[in-house]
């Protein structure tokens, strides 16, 4: 037996279907399945390091990505993901499609669903697109971010690079820092880190933590020394200047003093914790380099190579779903 048949068969002893039919939000997975598609997200990151990567999972499925915001991370992650399971791929250039012409989301979706997709991953400015795809649609639909809504496949890779760093998440306490009013990544992660047993604090400037924060199940702190202290993993965010109205913050200088991190404010977290980021970064204004780029410390790049496991996790649990429902 080669070792790509040893990964094949071990994929396939972890492979479950999919709990419901789309993936749009982290509460659509309950602590016991979030458990097998780590399990089975694993197996993907072991297959991803051997030198022949492809399986047929998906052979005869086809894959859209459909990006209405720009991406680079998690829109090759999935493309790449989708790839490696054996699917046809198809990348819509929304820049260069009918939406500039006026179309509606409904009318693009009514016309990608009369192509027969199966799995259509989406990406759009507006919280709630992606539901609203999925009403519309007679394919799997994943959440690859909507607004300031969800951003699920994010949390879940970042639970695995958590898991595979520390061996457990229960119990872990989790800083999430920086704009969290205008991030679809810290409301995915408050979900699933919450719902595996981790204790999450929120740290920010007033003006970019929400008004609700505190009914999130959260601590809510303003002041990055107090809200580190004791804490094992420090997620940072990117500041979103693009979706502020108006000067939320004085400026990027004075950002980075009072909550930037660097050696100092790590400092003040407890020994060993590690450092997260979901990209893109910017560097000097909530992440200083010599932090970023400390592999002792940083699990960023971690991150990036989670990313495709897990959303090969989810393609193929979707997709198993889908056998299961034919």
């Amino acid at each position: 037996m080669t070792q790509l048949d040893a990964a094949a068969d071990l994929i396939a002893d972890r492979l479950v279907p999919f709990p419901k039919p789309h993936f749009l939000a982290a509460g659509d997975l309950n602590p016991p399945f979030v458990l097998s598609l780590l399990d089975l997200a694993d197996s993907f990151v072991d297959l991803n390091r051997q030198s022949t990567k492809q399986l047929d999972l998906l052979r005869g499925r086809t894959v859209m990505n459909l990006f209405f915001e720009n991406s680079t991370r998690t829109s090759s992650s999935f493309e790449i993901a989708a790839k490696r399971l054996g699917a046809d791929v198809v990348t819509m250039p929304v820049q260069a499609s009918s939406v500039k012409k006026g179309e509606t989301l409904i009318d693009t979706a009514v016309t990608l669903n009369a192509m027969k997709p199966d799995i259509l991953v989406v990406r759009h400015g507006a919280s709630g697109a992606a539901a609203l795809l999925s009403q519309k649609v007679g394919c799997a639909v994943v959440n690859a971010g909507d607004g300031r809504h969800e951003h699920p496949t994010q949390a879940l890779l970042d639970l695995l690079s958590l898991r595979r760093a520390f061996g457990d998440v229960g119990g872990l306490t989790v800083a999430i820092c920086g704009d969290i009013a205008h991030s679809r990544v810290a409301r995915s992660n408050v979900a699933l880190l919450s719902m595996m047993g981790a204790r999450v604090r929120l740290i920010g400037p007033p003006t970019l933590v929400p008004g609700d924060a505190d009914r999130w199940g959260c601590e809510v702190f303003h002041d990055m020394r107090e809200g580190l202290a004791g804490c094992d993993v420090v997620m940072m965010l990117r500041l979103q200047l693009e979706r502020m109205d108006g000067a939320l913050v004085p400026s990027t200088r004075e950002y980075f003093r009072f909550w930037g991190l660097d050696r100092e404010k790590l400092a003040w977290a407890n020994a060993g914790a590690r450092v997260m980021h979901p990209g893109p970064m910017n560097r000097g204004v909530e992440i200083d380099s010599d932090v970023a780029d400390d592999l002792t410390v940083s699990l960023i790049q971690d991150q990036v190579e989670m990313g495709v496991a897990a959303r090969m996790a989810v393609l193929a649990s979707l997709s198993a779903r889908l056998e299961g429902a034919a």
